[in-house]
């Protein structure tokens, strides 16, 4: 069995557990340490299998908490040269990798896809453990065809749906802000997501998980509503965050 802990997502930070027989890779960690350690015994999750924190990109709300993690824990941060030039994460073992090439760590097989967002060289993640695939995509203005590709074949879709449309044209944001978001550049809307999952249908049991909710421009509801009546997958079967510290596991 593999076991997705979401612990954290959204603007005020992001952190999901991969595990897997034992061994446990790390996507992410913009929450502090000590924030994700107890997120971690709230999820049941032994700080022990996690051999490595993989970061997406180098945004704040993405790799915040990764020094000092990645120090307790004693284990390497993964990510791309590009995204590690722009980090300042102290005295860390720092492994690269190159993004859409395939390696193996732990018995997972990972790949990086890239994503459209305003980074450097930002990834998603495609891994692969006990025959499921897994795709963690967040932080994309659209989907790339090669994220498109990974979440037609997921068993588990952790996948972005940022805002509201509505709410992010009605709300308080200026309208520099508004326009990098709803770019190509930026973030997908629950709209977005929805029409992904419908493009990418098909008869396997996969399981969907919002992630990255704004809580300025989203509310868990309208976006589990706005991509259940675009697919047709019923609500209940649509989760997400629901408040600050909220956890979930997702098992395939």
């Amino acid at each position: 069995m593999i076991e997705v802990h979401v612990l954290a997502s959204g603007s005020d930070g992001n952190c999901t557990v991969i595990e897997c027989d034992g061994e446990a890779i790390m996507i992410d960690a913009g929450v502090s340490c000590r924030k994700i350690l107890s997120l971690m015994e709230q999820e049941g999750v032994d700080k022990e299998v996690v051999k490595a924190i993989l970061l997406t990109h180098e945004h704040s709300d993405h790799v915040s908490g990764a020094g000092a993690t990645a120090r307790k824990l004693g284990v390497p941060v993964m990510c791309n040269p590009a995204t590690f030039s722009q980090l300042s994460l102290g005295n860390v073992d720092y492994v690269p990798f190159d993004t859409a090439r395939v390696f193996d760590f732990r018995g997972f097989h990972i790949t990086p896809l890239p994503t459209s967002h305003n980074a450097i060289e930002p990834n998603a993640f495609l891994t692969q453990a006990d025959d499921k695939n897994i795709l963690v995509a967040t932080d994309t203005g659209k989907l790339t065809f090669q994220i498109e590709a990974a979440l037609k074949m997921a068993d588990i879709a952790v996948i972005e749906a940022n805002y509201d449309n509505k709410m992010l044209v009605d709300g308080p944001y200026p309208v520099s802000l508004k326009r990098l978001i709803g770019s190509d550049k930026g973030h997908l809307s629950n709209v977005d997501c929805g029409n992904a999952i419908r493009r990418t249908m098909t008869d396997a049991n996969r399981q969907f998980f919002l992630a990255h909710l704004s809580k300025t421009n989203n509310i868990p509801d309208l976006a589990r509503e706005t991509v259940s009546d675009i697919t047709g997958i019923k609500r209940l079967k649509i989760d997400c965050l629901e408040f600050p510290g909220d956890t979930r596991t997702l098992r395939a």
